[in-house]
């Protein structure tokens, strides 16, 4: 289960990581369409006017699902903000009912923001929702990317908590220390 899981998180970073590529290639696209009409302006010849339709659209959809597709790969390697003062001050048993209390309640707000993403999914595909912007994308789809996103990281969140349960201690702790240590030696 552990590596089902963990190549779970993987996919799910690595999809986070080929959207933000999309939109560098778009965006890339743009910028040599760009050049070559200065360029063709300059040696006086008319332009084309190469344009990525809904380029800012597209990129904004892309960059939603990117962040919320690199939650749980995120998590998994100790790269999510903390605050560890609180953390290093607290006792053995403080600081397990600590780490299971802020695991939790991350938990319940990933499992809502799920929960509501897929109604409004739901919604989107029901009432044929579509963008209104320059290309009419279907909102349902990338609502998906989300809704996929939220739930492989509120997995991540509740194999964290059976970590903590089970050990003591969340499992991006020890991936904080060692990038910590590996930095530092």
């Amino acid at each position: 289960m552990r590596s089902v899981l963990d190549r779970l998180y993987g996919v799910s970073g690595w999809l986070a990581a080929a959207c933000l590529a999309v939109i560098a290639l778009m965006v890339g696209a743009q910028l040599v369409g760009r050049i070559a009409d200065s360029l063709m302006r300059f040696a006086g010849v008319r332009p084309y006017g190469f344009i990525v339709e809904g380029l800012a659209e597209l990129a904004g959809y892309l960059l939603a699902a990117s962040s919320l597709l690199a939650l749980a790969s995120a998590l998994k390697a100790g790269a999510h903000i903390r605050v560890t003062m609180l953390l290093g001050a607290l006792g053995g048993r403080a600081r397990r009912a600590f780490e299971l209390g802020a695991v939790g309640a991350s938990l319940a707000f990933a499992a809502y923001m799920a929960w509501r993403m897929a109604l409004l999914m739901v919604d989107s595909w029901r009432f044929n929702e579509v963008s209104y912007g320059l290309v009419p994308l279907p909102l349902a789809y990338p609502q998906a990317a989300m809704f996929a996103g939220l739930l492989i990281f509120a997995i991540a969140l509740v194999d964290e908590l059976v970590v903590v349960i089970t050990r003591g201690r969340p499992s991006f702790a020890a991936a904080e220390e060692t990038a910590i240590l590996g930095k530092e030696g």
